[in-house]
């Protein structure tokens, strides 16, 4: 089985980069983080794009992609820290009225929160009873509900596990580039052996994730998305916290991104399964194929 990126593959994960550079980027990130709420006209471009049309048929109007391509889209909307509930949209196409040309805004219950509860034109699931939440990531409005279910799908557990990777290896690159622009006692910080180390293990975890994410993507195997999961969310938290050693105090200024994505990751790591559950999910995945 080949897990290698086709040249199909590339040219869709740059053209959506390019895409989210041009739509978001760092002042729509700051105005996002300002609390200029959810923004319409960028939802509705995605939709344009394909990004929530990706996987329904061509005779339906959709893109004809499967989940490989879809992981590599949310990649990148984790790289961009891209709000909104992007996975409930885009799982809704083809199911709820506009969700899959961004004109129709949907949102979904998810290990007991539920996001952009109040600005989604639609709920799949069971919201009654949801309470506003505190939420550790401005980027992401949450309400908890008080029937948390049974568990989420295996494909919301991929592309939630694809926007981890997506932070893990944003942090990484910022980490790497800060590592060599800062300069103390006359030398890059990145010529310190204690940088090097951190920024080594960001790399390490990171393309570890990676390669599981993709496996998953291809398998479609629960067992292999819950393992994709836990090693997505360890890479995405470890490495935003790693990041910010190497940034410093810088890490957590107005001005730098990096405390965003750990506390987005925080956030996605309580996202069905969470990593006590993907464990269970992995453990009676081996107890059966035994």
């Amino acid at each position: 089985m080949d897990f290698q990126l086709t040249d199909e593959q590339r040219a869709l994960r740059s053209g959506v980069r390019e895409l989210l550079a041009r739509r978001f980027d760092a002042d729509a990130l700051r105005a996002a983080v300002d609390g200029g709420g959810l923004d319409r006209g960028l939802w509705r471009a995605l939709g344009e794009a394909g990004f929530f049309s990706l996987r329904l048929p061509e005779e339906a109007g959709g893109v004809g992609l499967g989940l490989p391509e879809a992981a590599l889209l949310f990649e990148e909307a984790g790289r961009a820290l891209l709000p909104g509930p992007l996975i409930a949209t885009h799982l809704a196409a083809g199911l709820v009225e506009g969700a899959a040309e961004g004109t129709t805004v949907v949102t979904a219950p998810d290990g007991g929160l539920v996001e952009w509860l109040a600005e989604a034109d639609a709920v799949r699931g069971d919201a009654t009873g949801a309470e506003p939440l505190r939420s550790a990531d401005p980027l992401t409005p949450l309400h908890r509900v008080p029937d948390a279910g049974d568990g989420g799908s295996p494909e919301r557990a991929l592309l939630s596990a694809a926007e981890q990777l997506g932070s893990a290896g944003r942090t990484t690159d910022l980490a790497a580039q800060h590592a060599r622009d800062r300069v103390q006692f006359g030398r890059p910080i990145g010529a310190f052996q204690a940088v090097k180390h951190l920024c080594a293990g960001m790399l390490v975890r990171t393309e570890v994730a990676r390669v599981a994410v993709y496996a998953a993507a291809v398998t479609g195997d629960a067992g292999e998305i819950a393992g994709a999961k836990l090693l997505a969310d360890e890479a995405a938290v470890s490495c935003a916290r790693d990041c910010l050693q190497v940034y410093g105090g810088m890490g957590f200024t107005w001005e730098a991104e990096v405390h965003l994505h750990l506390k987005r990751a925080w956030l996605r790591r309580e996202r069905w399964p969470t990593p006590v559950q993907a464990r269970e999910l992995q453990a009676v995945a081996l107890e059966e194929a035994m």
